[in-house]
């Protein structure tokens, strides 16, 4: 829509929320909100993106900084809806067409709700067209007021008498304008309500007096313009988010066996025929392939996951890669640069931080590998350790292929275990092992006949 622009209205300090983070920041479902909204908004083909900011605007530049095809508006101080978009008129100076006006706060909103926004309001020539819905309870928002029918006026319910606020249709927030008389429209907007503030849906009566068209557009799902005003609204948002993607996944051929515990992050990929236990968290730009197992309990943030991959219970997977039919877990932590490659195993209470474990090899007890290369076929013993930071630097641990590593092991870097070798269990190793060389490093046992006894006759 070349002559399509948005504006999207993130000033307000959400004063509910009880925090000093912006409202717009708060995370719905894994993502801040106002991701959501730039999303849907994108999705139209704009020829521009206005965000309007203020409370918390430092905060939520830094946030946008990265996307170079947004401008940026500060209102300050806030007075109001219609002040804010007033503040963006020098970008619309003699620029016609459409101006799609949404809140920073409405995450659920489609896309397909705002193309028929845009389609509507060009097909009556209207100078404004609302979003508008039907709720049960619909205390909190602004209410609809029609006359014959057709939209008359938009009053607060600070603002409403007892018979408006016995209306159930409200105001969404969210509008079509026709660019050429908006602005100067808006000059005719005063701060007579109890706020003290410019309320831009006046602008409605204002078209009316003037005799211009004002239209609607009814969404049929009222969810779709619930606002985040509060945290019980946010959590309630995020289950709707939640249950909206996992029924996307179970459609695509994801097995999800408890959706109302599953979280699945907005950014994550997940291949058919996997399957998801009970109170699985998946969050950032993570990719799991297909035939996967995830059992209960597991976190993953930012990892890749082969097809074919099992994890078994409460296992936590950050920033690491698993390869084809790998095992992980229970209770096994891999940390960023964790690179376990094909059919390797990694047991119960197992960590590994920047570390590669060989295709084949198997670290199945109670071990800690922390930046080391460990080869194909390779066991590590329970209770190993890798001895990798001297108080100052980081050192590595190199493991060749089809190495032995027995239990209570310590491997003190840098140092490596020769191809085919064997470390005896027990042992500090702190010189390399040659290959096919048998390593040990532990003290000499003595047993001395007879000790107990003479210990209990003195006492």
């Amino acid at each position: 829509m070349p002559d399509t622009h948005v504006v999207i209205l993130a000033a307000g300090k959400g004063t509910r929320m009880k925090s000093t983070l912006p409202k717009v920041l708060h995370q719905v479902a894994g993502a801040p909100i106002i991701d959501y909204v730039l999303a849907t908004a994108r999705r139209l083909g704009p020829a521009s993106v206005t965000v309007v900011v203020g409370h918390g605007a430092a905060l939520v530049r830094e946030h946008l900084a990265h996307r170079c095809d947004l401008r940026l508006v500060t209102q300050e101080p806030q007075l109001g809806t219609g002040d804010a978009l007033r503040q963006t008129a020098p970008l619309f100076a003699g620029v016609t067409g459409t101006l799609v006006m949404l809140s920073g706060d409405v995450p659920l909103l489609t896309a397909s709700t705002l193309e028929h926004l845009v389609a509507t309001h060009r097909s009556i020539d209207a100078a404004a067209t609302v979003v508008t819905a039907l709720f049960d309870n619909p205390s909190g928002y602004g209410r609809v007021v029609r006359d014959a029918g057709d939209i008359v006026r938009i009053v607060e319910e600070r603002d409403a008498n007892d018979a408006e606020r016995r209306l159930h249709e409200v105001n969404a927030g969210i509008y079509a304008f026709d660019i050429a008389p908006l602005f100067a429209a808006l000059a005719g907007i005063a701060p007579a309500n109890a706020q003290g503030e410019y309320y831009l849906p006046d602008l409605v009566g204002i078209y009316r007096q003037a005799g211009r068209a004002v239209g609607t557009v009814r969404v049929g799902n009222p969810d779709e313009i619930r606002g985040v005003n509060s945290r019980k609204e946010l959590a309630q948002v995020s289950r709707i988010v939640r249950q909206r993607r996992n029924d996307e996944l179970m459609a695509a051929g994801v097995t999800i066996e408890d959706p109302d515990t599953t979280y699945v992050g907005p950014d994550v990929e997940i291949g058919s025929d996997t399957i998801l236990h009970p109170c699985v968290f998946l969050d950032g730009r993570t990719r799991i392939g297909s035939k996967c197992e995830i059992h209960a309990n597991v976190r993953v943030v930012d990892s890749t996951l082969a097809d074919g991959v099992t994890i078994f219970n409460f296992c936590v997977v950050n920033g690491a890669t698993i390869a084809s039919l790998a095992r992980i877990g229970p209770f096994a932590h891999l940390r960023p640069g964790a690179d376990v490659r094909e059919e390797a195993h990694v047991g119960n209470f197992v960590e590994l931080k920047k570390t590669v474990l060989g295709a084949g090899s198997k670290a199945n007890h109670l071990a800690y590998l922390g930046d080391a290369s460990i080869g194909e076929g390779v066991n590590i013993g329970a209770g190993t350790i890798t001895c990798n930071y001297d108080g100052e630097r980081k050192h590595r641990t190199v493991v060749e292929d089809g190495a032995f590593v027995g239990s209570d092991t310590t491997l003190v870097a840098p140092v490596r275990v020769g191809k085919g070798a064997y470390v005896a269990a027990g042992s500090s190793i702190v010189k390399d092992v040659p290959p096919g060389a048998l390593g040990i490093a532990r003290g000499q046992q003595v047993n001395k006949e007879g000790w107990v006894a003479r210990k209990k006759r003195k006492a």
